[in-house]
């Protein structure tokens, strides 16, 4: 509506009213919002035409051993035939457990009182740490997958073990590039394309 400003609270102020400080912020906030809008719009552009070029080369490579690659495999790199770039994707799979986790946490906790009776209870807080969870309510996965580097051969830690292992589902998986340039030193330095680092 002309003449107004709408407010935080989706109030119509009049712009009489509104102070010429609010209103520089508000253009303000407003121009780089649009600027940083048509950026990401590029970056996405650029990730989706980058992700989807890597693809077809290594289609094209895997077709003159006569093999054909489909879907996302894995991590992938490139490097220029000079040594100088290096063009990396890289998968990344999200994992969450199930309710089998709570059984593995429930024989693990029997193995403990067999083990701990009359011993300090710092064991316990060992893998009570493993299960714990963060601000958000998560269990931080690879604490709990660093117990099956365990070489327990006790068979509740055993059956422990494999209800985490049978717990375990990919929730998320999602694929990153990375371009990377060779330093004066020899080492590739990551060519930074987020705008908050």
């Amino acid at each position: 509506m002309d003449g107004y400003m709408r407010d935080a609270q989706g109030r119509m102020v009049p712009m009489d009213l509104v102070k010429p400080i609010d209103k520089a912020r508000d253009e303000l906030v407003r121009e780089l919002v649009a600027k940083s809008l048509s950026l990401a719009a590029t970056l996405r552009d650029f990730k989706e035409h980058a992700l989807g070029d890597v693809r077809a080369f290594v289609e094209i490579s895997a077709e003159q051993y006569g093999i054909k690659i489909g879907g996302k495999k894995g991590n992938i790199t490139l490097t220029s035939f000079d040594g100088e770039y290096r063009v990396l994707i890289a998968v990344d799979e999200r994992i969450a457990f199930d309710e089998r986790l709570q059984v593995a946490k429930a024989l693990i906790d029997e193995c403990l009182r067999e083990w701990t009776s009359g011993a300090r209870s710092e064991l316990k807080v060992l893998i009570d740490d493993a299960f714990s969870v963060d601000k958000a309510g998560k269990i931080n996965t690879n604490r709990v997958l660093g117990l099956r580097r365990l070489e327990i051969s006790n068979p509740k830690w055993i059956r422990a073990m494999e209800a985490i292992s049978d717990s375990i589902t990919i929730t998320e998986s999602k694929e990153y590039i990375r371009i990377y340039r060779r330093n004066v030193k020899g080492d590739y330095d990551l060519v930074n394309l987020d705008v908050a680092a």
